[in-house]
């Protein structure tokens, strides 16, 4: 017999559980680098429009993109990746295996298709999705929001997304992050390749609801006043901030230096104008600073105040450097690295795909993301496993220590396996487990979208295939840009660890003359807590008014003779009434209770069948 899953739809509040500060663990005896980075004055920057979804209207959908493939790296490493090339070639076996262990398989619950590239590549995607169930994803096209179930609920151009007239450049590189300590989502888009047209445009949802709109400020990509442009934007958020990373690059070409912009939260959230201040100058000693990673708190909340970065030098060495940020804004905040020795790394040789002579451009090996949890920070990237193969590189920085483990995986000699994401599987803090998604492709195989599991112990599962590629991509004149990264979000409210995902993958889009990308979103179980798709019921739920004056109101449906229990619990898990149970009728069901028993303040309906708790929400009780 089916179990009976319940998908939760809040008309008006989704869950949001509270917030628990963590504070970074103090370095042990620090030897910081010799320079630290140069903080600028405060900046401000006022309110620079709100943006709310217009349903149905004209599409534009205006886009200047080049028709070729730019190196996205410097002479040097294009050349070391052409010099693996060969060799690579020379040894494709086709028939080697994945040095799988004992950690569990990823399995793969709901899952369906999202954003198409049909104006630029690489995608760039990302992703984020909310307590509540809200997905928004991005690529380099537009932003879509979805519920997890796979309903659409709003697809946009970036240039109808902001409808806006002074943006008159191109708009690329989205970041999306769900901060689950504010129930909000955050976005950072960029505009313009020259000093004068670069904007780093930062975008904070006024609700948990990205439908209900953003708030959006738009700062210049070129602070230094320099003749230089923003690019490759990362983001972060700690208990009162968040942090965009990026590099500079001159206008006509050639890096300039890395910087971070640091912007406290509140005021972006309330739609208000910002202060904000930018770091610069950062030592090159031992080796560039370049791809700034801000690690987020992996689990429920954040921490803070300030962040810990992350980077390593994209071209190749035996070190990385990890970046503390003190402090916020308000306090008095400085910024030091710290070098860390770790396994040797290098860039791969570009990715063979099936169907055309065409390469899948993996670029270099800089950091994609990371998070930071029980004080180690978690980052990863991929780079050479072997012969010019491209493989994850997956580390564990002891942040208080300075001592780093790495691991990698890959299919040497078969597959190149690029652009990972890495995202806690817990659901306790002192277990490190992560999965991690990838894009993979062989001469055999059209591009594709893959997932791992690397437990606690550093064991990898083998990988489990998200979406395989219905075609090769010939989207540009000559080899073809891939990643440049992929997006990954936890569900932090779930009662098991709960991935989602969001990966490019070869498609045929028949309307067009090309192949191209399109995004798949999917989500991720481990298989100890396996949730099949063929268990999901169409059932809805809704609680509602939230908050309430009078009386709450579940509807829920049922299509499965599974018996059901409904508790009201306090914040501290404590029931205070049993509300249901029983194995309700077939079809669509309404609890109703009176508020008045209750005294003002927060509390949860938790809902459950015999073998698990399916859902935790929250509801507000008004005087």
């Amino acid at each position: 017999m089916k179990r009976t899953v319940l998908i939760f739809t809040l008309l008006l509040l989704s869950v949001l559980f509270a917030q628990e500060t963590k504070i970074r663990p103090q370095l042990e005896n620090p030897s910081a680098d010799s320079q630290a980075a140069v903080k600028s004055s405060v900046q401000s920057a006022t309110l620079y429009k709100e943006v709310t979804p217009i349903y149905g209207s004209k599409k534009w959908a205006i886009s200047v993109r080049p028709t070729f493939s730019r190196k996205h790296y410097s002479e040097e490493i294009a050349a070391l990746k052409q010099s693996k090339l060969a060799a690579k070639l020379q040894s494709t076996s086709g028939g080697s295996e994945e040095a799988k262990t004992t950690a569990a398989n990823p399995v793969i619950g709901t899952n369906f298709e999202a954003n198409w590239s049909l104006q630029s590549a690489p995608p760039d995607n990302s992703m984020a999705i909310s307590n509540g169930g809200y997905i928004v994803t991005a690529n380099n096209d537009g932003i879509e929001y979805y519920t997890s179930s796979g309903n659409s609920l709003y697809t946009e151009y970036w240039s109808d997304f902001f409808n806006d007239n002074t943006l008159t450049s191109s708009i690329y590189d989205p970041k999306v992050i769900y901060d689950s300590g504010a129930d909000r989502f955050v976005m950072v888009v960029l505009h313009g390749t020259t000093a004068t047209t670069s904007k780093v445009i930062v975008c904070f949802s006024k609700t948990n609801n990205p439908s209900d709109g953003w708030w959006v400020y738009k700062l210049t990509g070129n602070p230094l006043n320099n003749n230089c442009w923003f690019d490759y934007p990362n983001l972060g958020v700690s208990n009162n901030e968040i942090y965009v990373s990026g590099n500079l690059f001159f206008t006509g070409g050639g890096f300039d230096q890395a910087i971070v912009y640091q912007i406290p939260k509140a005021n972006g959230y309330a739609g208000s104008n910002i202060n904000w201040q930018y770091w610069h100058n950062m030592t090159s000693t031992p080796f560039s600073a370049f791809t700034l990673v801000p690690a987020s708190y992996g689990h429920q909340g954040n921490y803070g105040p300030g962040m810990y970065f992350v980077s390593n030098q994209s071209g190749g060495n035996n070190q990385i450097r990890l970046w503390d940020l003190s402090d916020d804004m308000s306090g008095n905040p400085t910024m030091s690295s710290y070098t860390v020795s770790t396994s040797a790394y290098s860039p791969a040789a570009d990715a063979s795909q099936q169907g055309t002579n065409d390469k899948l451009d993996n670029g270099d090996c800089r950091i994609q993301n990371a998070f930071y949890l029980d004080g180690t920070l978690h980052y990863v990237f991929h780079s050479d496993i072997g012969s010019g193969w491209n493989g994850i590189n997956y580390n564990r920085l002891a942040v208080s220590t300075l001592t780093n483990q790495s691991s990698t995986f890959g299919l040497q000699g078969s597959f190149d396996y690029s652009y990972p994401a890495v995202i806690p599987f817990s659901t306790s803090a002192t277990d490190k487990s992560v999965m991690i998604a990838f894009l993979a492709s062989s001469g055999a195989t059209y591009p594709q979208v893959r997932v791992v599991n690397c437990d606690h112990n550093l064991q990898w599962s083998g990988s489990t295939q998200v979406k395989a590629g219905e075609t090769h991509v010939d989207f540009l004149n000559g080899d073809e840009r891939w990643g440049d990264y992929t997006g990954i979000s936890r569900k932090h409210n779930s009662i098991n660890p709960e991935i989602w995902l969001a990966g490019s993958y070869g498609a045929d889009v028949t309307l067009q003359q090309y192949n191209t990308y399109k995004t798949w979103i999917a989500e991720v179980y481990g298989n100890g807590n396996v949730k099949r798709l063929e268990d999901i019921s169409e059932a809805q739920v809704s609680l509602y008014p939230n908050p309430t004056y009078d009386f709450v109101q579940i509807l829920f449906t049922i299509n499965n003779p599974d018996p059901v229990t409904i508790q009201l619990l306090d914040q501290n898990g404590k029931m205070i009434r049993l509300l249901y149970q029983d194995t309700p009728k077939f079809g669509t069901n309404k609890l109703r209770f009176n508020k008045e028993a209750l005294s003002a303040g927060t509390y949860f309906i938790q809902i459950s069948t015999p073998t698990q708790t399916l859902k935790n929400e929250k509801v507000i009780i008004l005087d």
